[in-house]
């Protein structure tokens, strides 16, 4: 463990979030210094056990987004668990939970109750709905998110919609987490005032989601379809011996581009220097860039558009990305030790600070890892934590 540095070091928050959405927002929280008590069950966050492990609670999913936390592992249906929160909260700055509000509250933990107890606190649900609306109570998961935003229509069609093959509902969602808590703890150090904070899945992704593909529905009455063209226009192309991404953006890469591969008439047959044109004619354009990729090798294609300043990128297989040669270069996926689990090829934090750099300080702790610590913290002496121990209030790794 080292000592955090990030621009929230400082600030304390308790995290009482499971699987993916809450927990890869406050480990960003963690990662820009704040100090993260994780609250589990007495079982653990169901994350622990998705995905591959070497050993059981500890899967490399859940490591990915649980570290610079301390774990306690609370029973919150016991009056001493509540006991143990209750003295807790008056002690941070912001509460973080992707439990159900309605569920929260009947344990005694809605905003009201907790407020009482930490007029400052920054209390934070990352719900799947808004809670005003008629799916406040329904439960909510990525792909749940995916269709009901229109993610999954964009992705494939309306007539035959297609998942993202990544959570990118949750993770999406979690900065939009990690950027609204910090928006609050701003407020409140500018105004010495606390407040509920709500980020909901759907709406966050709907929102993401609207930005291009309202396309013509963006305006009252519509001025044309949904969606955006380009997009769908959007696919890698076969080379000589692999695969490549060209992207030629503007008006003057696709010039620079036909000129290079020896077709400059394609230059006003698609009238590519007028924007609106050129969108209106891009399916033809990308049929056209398909059938002379496969005149180069992916090495030439590089070299070529490298010196003409064209976009592109070949592929890097899933297998690759960390040897990925820009990636690798600033050291995006450093070998980590943890503890117990051995060496951990996990991301860096991607945000760079010049005067309070983020980092890693602390890897993902097992279940109730730090129990006893927090519990001293909040006042409990050893025969008070033997007795917690004991009633199975708490669990003690």
């Amino acid at each position: 463990m080292t000592t955090p540095t990030g621009p929230l070091k400082g600030f304390r928050i308790l995290d009482l979030t499971t699987v993916l959405f809450g927990p890869f927002g406050t480990q960003t929280l963690g990662d820009w210094g704040a100090e993260i008590i994780k609250v589990e069950s007495l079982t653990g966050d169901t994350w622990r056990n998705s995905g591959q492990f070497r050993n059981r609670g500890m899967s490399g999913q859940f490591m990915a987004v649980n570290r610079n936390k301390r774990s306690i592992a609370l029973d919150l249906k016991k009056p001493e668990g509540k006991e143990v929160l209750r003295r807790i909260i008056p002690t941070v700055d912001a509460l973080v939970s992707n439990i159900r509000p309605a569920g929260l509250a009947r344990l005694g933990f809605g905003y009201e109750a907790c407020k009482a107890l930490n007029p400052k606190l920054v209390y934070a649900s990352a719900t799947g709905f808004g809670q005003d609306g008629p799916w406040a109570a329904r439960p909510a998961f990525d792909e749940i998110i995916q269709a009901a935003s229109g993610f999954a229509s964009a992705m494939g069609t309306d007539e035959e919609p297609a998942f993202v093959p990544s959570l990118i509902g949750d993770k999406l969602c979690g900065m939009a987490l990690t950027s609204a808590v910090t928006a609050a703890l701003l407020h409140r150090e500018r105004t010495g005032e606390g407040q509920m904070v709500e980020v909901p899945m759907l709406e966050t992704l709907a929102a993401f989601n609207s930005i291009e593909m309202f396309g013509g529905q963006a305006f009252v009455p519509p001025i044309g379809p949904s969606g955006y063209k380009r997009m769908k226009a959007r696919r890698p192309v076969r080379t000589k011996d692999g695969w490549l991404t060209m992207l030629p953006y503007s008006g003057e890469n696709w010039c620079a581009f036909f000129e290079a591969v020896g077709h400059p008439e394609c230059i006003a047959e698609f009238s590519v220097r007028d924007p609106v044109a050129r969108a209106r004619n891009i399916d033809l354009i990308y049929d056209r860039m398909r059938d002379i990729a496969p005149s180069r090798t992916t090495a030439e294609w590089e070299e070529l558009l490298l010196s003409i300043d064209v976009p592109h990128t070949s592929f890097a297989r899933l297998t690759e990305v960390a040897e990925q040669p820009h990636l690798k270069a600033v050291g995006m996926f450093p070998v980590m030790e943890h503890p117990t689990e051995g060496k951990l090829l996990q991301a860096r934090p991607p945000a760079r600070f010049s005067a309070s750099p983020a980092g890693v300080h602390r890897m993902a702790p097992l279940l109730g890892e730090h129990t006893r610590e927090i519990l001293r913290e909040a006042g409990y002496d050893d025969d008070a934590i033997g007795a917690l121990v004991e009633t199975k209030a708490v669990v003690a790794a």
